[in-house]
């Protein structure tokens, strides 16, 4: 099994800012997901904020 990679500066992922407890930041960036993070399942409105960020696909 494939280890989990972080892509880019992990400075604003979840996973950061949850180890640090800033829910209240969290809340503001996760209100209208767009991305899931492959490693970890998280999901966020921006790319930026995931380790290894991929589309959600929307239901039609």
């Amino acid at each position: 099994m494939n280890k989990p990679v972080c892509k880019g500066s992990h400075k604003g992922h979840l996973c950061v800012l949850a180890s640090d407890e800033r829910f209240e930041e969290i809340k503001a960036l996760v209100a209208k997901p767009k991305v899931i993070c492959f490693n970890c399942g998280r999901v966020a409105n921006s790319r930026k904020n995931l380790c290894n960020p991929m589309p959600l696909k929307e239901k039609k």
